[in-house]
């Protein structure tokens, strides 16, 4: 109880929602409630005023004539310097529409500062030392599942050591010798049920709903949410974060037991559209629930949807110009840069910042995702979900070392978005490979300097892979058998070059390719992008891997069709090109749905274009989509009783 009201005391001042019961008996929810039901004595509301009039000087509100203008979260705008004295006097009331106002600029507290020139109001910081410690208690505390009655055996990591050709002669030394570390988790099946076990999620959303979300693009956005919620675990955790010109906390870390969802799915419903873009606010409020919990389920993990620019954080405003600012690792909360927890990030629409999007997401271990028609949005967040929900292996590190003595060593490792590190005498590496879904791959190239030989046969390297179980928390090692080649004095016959070795250098070599087209478009070389992206195509169909490589062709072919104007690229081209190269380099699927590129895309079961299978896509993605969409375009119906919304 002491617990609950520390809680409680912590986040006093915040002005957090609260998500009230229509059952409690406690006064203050009564009265809370109450507050959002019109009075029936309460003097009736002025006479609305024309849309571009003041409603206090009743003179016409007109950009760029010198004077400040303020948008209230109700929409109503009025001339700075009129609702000043108002909201000094601590008159937070709409005069037009009687909306009481939660997010006030911080230029009306502080009368040193001049207003702003610019129609954005300043939000009110919310101090740094009040937490979110009222996150749902785990059914049992951190280890709220037991495995060692209720599950199999887990089955090992499968690691395989490939290289690129069996044989190298004796006399013949290299400095390019491919070795492929193919990883693939398994799936843990319980003994109860025969359902996949896996780890329990921690989930924040973390939703844009500034004024240009409003309409279809909400009810579209609730859709998607409420299917999530509905695919979530009694063990998993959500908690909602909003934002707009503030952000606040809609919905605390819950278990999604059935009165959860339902709690849950009527905080969603309750969205209302308005006011700017604080995309800084909004990771920062959702950094802060994942940080703040007193519980903690295996797998923190934040997903972050916004279709505008961030109008605040990553951009300032000096002299009537924007300037934008393109160093957002700094700007971003230290505890999503660390790679614990990561944010999956979702662009909407072709006025999104794919820029930011992807950095976020890179810089967190995460993917980002480009939905460029509404009508599929549903279907992306399945898409990711249906990998949460499988998350097999935690934390998991590669470790190479060589085997043979002298001469051998590593030169590089190429691991994509994977960090890793090469020890000073070339003998040993590491990389860095976190979480993976249930029957996922990760494929990483080793490559080695290897010397002349006088044996019959040389060994090269052995792999060790050390991960914690997601379900009993404890360490796992899986090691690989020594990875060997022959050495004879000369070959005979035509050298076997390994396809899975040869396809997997196509990839970094066409994920290189689509790095350096982008480069060439943002400079505004539409034309020696489309070149490159060519000569990548012509390079491709020249390898001995070109008929396994298909998707990657008809990536190529997509990115081409999006580069042919500066308008479309803009609208889509960049954040098409920044999806797959998010998906390449963390080797995961991405969305990338556009109704644009007809040579990628094949008509679905609802009647708009989905995508071509994908190369990273598990069968928990897949069924998940596919029952995303069964359900076919669908709105949500709010629920008569859902909370009003305070943002």
């Amino acid at each position: 109880m002491e617990n609950s009201n520390n809680a409680m005391k912590s986040n006093e001042g915040l002005n957090l929602p609260k998500i009230l019961d229509p059952s409690s008996t406690d006064d203050t929810s009564r009265s809370s409630v109450d507050s959002i039901i019109p009075d029936p004595s309460a003097p009736p509301p002025p006479i609305p005023s024309s849309k571009n009039e003041c409603a206090i000087c009743l003179d016409e509100i007109k950009k760029g004539d010198g004077k400040a203008i303020f948008t209230a979260e109700c929409s109503h705008s009025f001339h700075f310097d009129c609702i000043t004295a108002n909201v000094t006097q601590g008159n937070r009331i709409c005069p037009l529409c009687r909306t009481q106002w939660t997010q006030v600029p911080s230029s009306f507290l502080d009368n040193s500062r001049p207003p702003s020139r610019f129609h954005i109001p300043v939000p009110v910081p919310v101090p740094a030392q009040m937490g979110f410690e009222d996150d749902e208690l785990l059914p049992q505390g951190e280890a709220q599942i037991q495995s060692d009655n209720n599950q199999q055996d887990a089955p090992p990591l499968e690691v395989k050591l490939l290289p690129q050709v069996s044989a190298v002669a004796k006399q013949v030394a290299l400095d390019d010798f491919a070795v492929l570390v193919h990883l693939k988790a398994g799936v843990v099946m319980s003994d109860v049920d025969e359902t996949p076990s896996r780890a329990p999620l921690d989930l924040v959303a973390v939703l844009d709903v500034s004024s240009s979300m409003d309409g279809p693009k909400m009810e579209l956005l609730k859709n998607a949410v409420c299917f999530v919620i509905q695919n979530l675990g009694e063990t998993d955790r959500l908690s909602v974060v909003s934002f707009s010109s503030t952000a606040r906390r809609l919905f605390p870390l819950r278990l999604m037991s059935e009165a959860g969802k339902q709690a849950a799915i009527q905080a969603v419903n309750s969205l209302v559209a308005n006011g700017c873009t604080n995309i800084a606010e909004g990771l920062e409020i959702g950094a802060r629930v994942i940080a703040d919990r007193r519980w903690r389920n295996p797998v923190p993990v934040m997903m972050l949807l916004s279709d505008g620019q961030d109008n605040f954080t990553f951009s300032q405003f000096g002299g009537g110009v924007r300037h934008e600012t393109t160093d957002y690792e700094s700007l971003l909360p230290s505890s999503t840069t660390s790679g614990g927890v990561p944010i999956h990030t979702f662009g909407f629409g072709s006025d999104h910042d794919a820029e930011l999007m992807h950095a976020i997401s890179r810089v967190s271990s995460g993917t980002f995702s480009f939905i460029e028609t509404e009508s599929v949005i549903r279907d992306a967040f399945a898409q990711c979900i249906g990998g949460l929900l499988s998350v097999v292996v935690l934390e998991q590190v590669v470790e190479i070392e060589c085997v043979h003595e002298e001469g051998l060593k590593i030169s590089s490792v190429k691991s994509g978005s994977y960090r890793n590190s090469v020890s000073s005498d070339g003998r040993s590496a590491t990389i860095n490979v976190g979480d993976m879904y249930a029957e996922e791959e990760r494929d990483f190239l080793v490559v080695l300097e290897i010397p002349c030989s006088q044996s019959e046969s040389m060994s090269l390297l052995k792999v060790r892979c050390v991960y914690k179980d997601p379900v009993t928390r404890e360490t796992v090692r899986v090691e690989s058998g020594e990875l060997t080649i022959q050495r004879p004095n000369e070959l005979t016959g035509e050298e076997v070059v390994s396809i899975e070795v040869d396809r997997q250098r196509n990839r970094f070599l066409v994920s290189q390719a689509i790095s350096e087209a982008k480069v060439l478009a943002d400079g505004g070389d539409l034309s020696g992008a489309v070149e490159l992206l060519r000569k990548s195509g012509r390079d491709l169909a020249e390898t001995l891997s070109s008929r396994v490589c298909e998707s990657l062709t008809l990536e190529l072919r997509a990115l081409q069709e999006k580069m042919t104007s500066e308008r479309m690229y803009e609208t889509s081209g960049r954040a098409y090109a920044l999806s797959t190269m998010s998906s390449h380099s963390a080797q995961r699927a991405t969305a990338r749905y556009s109704p644009t590129c007809p040579a990628v895309f094949s008509p679905g079961p609802a009647g708009y274009s989905m995508p071509l299978p994908q190369d990273y896509q598990t069968s928990a993605m897949a069924r998940m989509v596919t029952r995303s969409q069964q359900l076919g375009i669908q709105s949500p119906t709010p629920s008569p009783h859902a909370p009003r919304d305070q943002t």
